[in-house]
């Protein structure tokens, strides 16, 4: 294998010399074999077109002339079209800090941008990684600031999939508002309310949850660039943070500012671990809706049975016939990684020293990662279960009918006491709560029609209650 020389400040190593990366991506090599887990195809587009943005700033500010500043935004340009999607090899556990990442992308666009000159790779004393591609940069600000715009490109593809899920939840909600049902509190028989109602309220969760994805999405619109090492912005031009957001702003469309403090931005990450505390939270709600549709689902014969989820695959090697709920086993799987991944962001939030805090590597991949499990999912959830779903009506009717729960309705009439001794001398014989109720005189057989008219008795529950989907609907 040919090779070319490169030297770093710890001495001279030979590269592999078809490779755009240099000496110090195979340092980080060498060093970090753990997983490999190459970083997310988000993070490096983002890097790259942070490092376009500040060729371009570099050299409006006569930082870097048009040359080798006009090579540098070709070669990310190139990146960006995909080009160098294999010459990213280092590990997404590396140094602190992500210098090792960071140094890899300033490699490959130098030495593209060498090629481009039509000089050698490696040719740093003409073009350099650190003097020309990193000008008024530093790790600690840029690593930050990409992750920062990976994340909020990711969360926009998410948000759009949870906007179609909640809409997919919201039209099961309307097809089954007619179908009455027993409702359930601590898994015992409650008050009656549809299957509709169920369904809305899985739509109205997501919704919510989406809100906190978008409100914890702006806050990382702030981003560090400009504060080099420390946040006090040495060898950077004084202009360059503007410079360079507003060329950022221009590539992107993001509304990109400057942090309000630079200190505070590169020792805190505060705002990554907010929003993964909002997939966390979002991660919780589709475990919760995944283990109702599993319980409204199961059966046939012996569980609730409520509801059919469409049938994908078959359930088992061993009892023929069998069919799972296998589409809401795996949200579940995929939500339980969240829940987890957010553990390792709140660990790394908090283990930020003084003026820096050199974990926001494995936050930005534990969040990119979080995002691309939701991303690929919920698309495949909405189409192979939720838009299959069907409700059985005869078994949610005929459960209603039994429910001792109805009993409650003629409190009003008989007392509490009364009718909780009705509920279970109903619950004792085997009669439904209606009969019980004439046989014992307290209500005449027209009566009884009128008061346990299950549709009549959804729309007047709800009277007075504006924040229902019921009211919103009329």
């Amino acid at each position: 294998m040919s090779t070319r020389q490169e030297r770093d400040s710890l001495g001279t190593r030979e590269v592999p010399a078809e490779v755009y990366w240099g000496i110090q991506t195979l340092r980080a090599v060498e060093n970090f074999s753990v997983s490999g887990v190459r970083e997310p195809a988000a993070l490096v587009r983002a890097y790259l077109v942070l490092k376009k943005a500040a060729a371009y700033a570099n050299m409006a500010l006569g930082e870097v002339d048009g040359e080798r500043g006009g090579a540098i935004v070709r070669a990310a340009d190139e990146g960006l079209e995909g080009r160098f999607d294999d010459q990213f090899p280092v590990d997404v556990f590396q140094a602190g800090a992500g210098t090792s990442f960071h140094m890899n992308v300033n490699e490959v666009l130098a030495n593209r941008a060498l090629e481009l000159l039509g000089r050698e790779k490696g040719d740093y004393a003409y073009l350099s990684p650190n003097d020309h591609v990193n000008r008024g940069q530093s790790t600690n600000d840029t690593f930050p600031t990409a992750s920062h715009i990976a994340i909020i490109t990711e969360a926009d593809r998410l948000l759009a999939a949870l906007d179609s899920l909640a809409l997919a939840f919201s039209t099961k909600g309307e097809e089954f508002s007619d179908v009455q049902k027993s409702g359930r509190t601590h898994l015992m028989d409650a008050l009656p309310l549809t299957l509709g109602d169920e369904f809305a309220a899985y739509a109205a969760a997501l919704r919510r949850a989406a809100w906190r994805v978008r409100e914890r999405r702006e806050d990382l619109m702030e981003v560090a660039i400009g504060g080099t090492a420390n946040g006090t912005g040495a060898n950077a031009h004084p202009q360059f943070r503007e410079t360079v957001l507003a060329d950022l702003n221009r590539f992107t469309g993001l509304g990109l500012v400057p942090a309000g403090d630079s200190f505070e931005a590169l020792q805190s990450r505060a705002q990554m671990a907010a929003f993964s505390g909002a997939l966390r939270e979002l991660a919780l709600e589709l475990i919760r809706i995944a283990n109702d549709l599993r319980l409204l689902g199961s059966g046939p014969t012996s569980g609730l049975a409520e509801i059919t989820l469409p049938a994908v695959q078959p359930g088992s090697s061993i009892m023929a016939g069998k069919v799972n709920p296998v589409m809401a086993e795996c949200l579940d799987m995929v939500a339980f990684q969240v829940v987890g991944n957010d553990t390792a962001v709140a660990l790394a939030a908090q283990a930020g020293q003084v003026d820096l805090n050199v974990m926001t590597p494995v936050m930005t991949f534990n969040i990119l990662t979080s995002l691309s499990l939701l991303i690929s999912f919920l698309p495949l959830f909405e189409k192979k279960c939720v838009a299959g779903i069907g409700a059985n009506r005869g078994q949610a009717r005929a459960s209603l009918m039994k429910n001792p729960a109805l009993a409650t309705l003629l409190s009003p009439r008989i007392g509490y006491l009364r009718a909780a001794e009705l509920a279970e001398e109903a619950m004792r014989r085997g009669v439904a709560v209606p009969a019980l109720a004439v046989e014992k005189g307290y209500l005449t057989e027209k009566e009884a029609a009128e008061l346990f008219d299950m549709e009549r008795m959804a729309r007047s529950l709800y009277a007075g209650y504006p924040w229902t989907h019921r009211e919103k609907k009329e």
